[in-house]
């Protein structure tokens, strides 16, 4: 039997009822038809998850509580995702892919070739609804602590403001004229616990972005022969690092 993954906005503890939202109300009872009594696992966010039972159906369907789960499945490596925002659905799938991935934040950027203009309350709607797919994927694939989904911002602010105190033991940026590759990387420098992946929206990082971020101490990385598309590139290149130094 199917248990499904419900992601509360409320703080959960053991042995309450509490009310689930409309969305998650919906789902439940118009999508997957579930009745009273059916097992369900909820989490908030915060570690760990629940399991819980759905009591009462409706709009606003209740659950009871049961017990907590020290159950978090978070990479050892602490992973983060810089790129550059692309149109349409582009960016979406990546939010989602990188979430699935164990990607632990996301940083949405602004750069020379960014075709897409954010600002005011469409940069908020925007980063709601990349939240909501995060946490979607993370109901999806079994993770309990979300993605932290930063404010988009341009690149040569987030550059500048990346500090070695708080900048990740890996700084790579993908860059398909040179030659290094992560076996290389990992003789010199060991494996590393956290990791910082640089992508270009549609078009790449342009010369001078990427001269930047090499003047920062990034390591240009190539994932081989081939130029890969905006949202392939980084879930190919979040594999190959969850797989040589996480949990893949």
């Amino acid at each position: 039997m199917r248990i499904p993954r419900i992601f509360s906005g409320q703080p959960l503890s053991e042995l309450r009822d509490i009310e689930l939202d409309e969305a998650a109300s919906r789902h439940l009872v118009k999508v997957l038809r579930l009745g009273s009594g059916h097992p369900l696992t909820l989490f908030d966010g915060h570690g760990g998850e629940y399991s819980a039972r759905l009591t009462t159906t409706g709009k606003r369907a209740r659950v009871r509580i049961e017990t907590f789960l020290a159950e978090n499945r978070q990479s050892p490596l602490a992973l983060s995702l810089a790129i550059g925002i692309s149109r349409g659905e582009r960016f979406d799938w990546v939010v989602q892919k990188a979430t699935e991935l164990g990607v632990t934040v996301l940083q949405p950027l602004l750069t020379e070739r960014c075709e897409v203009k954010l600002s005011g309350e469409r940069l908020q709607k925007k980063r709601t609804h990349w939240r909501r797919i995060a946490i979607s994927a993370c109901e999806q694939c079994g993770r309990n602590l979300l993605p932290e989904i930063a404010e988009p911002v341009k690149l040569a602010h987030y550059l500048q403001n990346l500090t070695q105190k708080t900048a990740p033991a890996a700084k790579l940026v993908l860059h398909h004229r040179t030659r290094l590759d992560l076996h290389q990387w990992q003789t010199e420098h060991g494996k590393p616990d956290s990791a910082l992946l640089l992508v270009g929206p549609e078009g790449g990082l342009s010369q001078v972005e990427i001269d930047t971020a090499l003047a920062r101490d990034f390591i240009p990385l190539r994932l081989g022969p081939r130029v890969m598309r905006t949202e392939t590139a980084p879930i190919a290149a979040l594999s190959v690092l969850q797989f040589q130094w996480g949990d893949l």
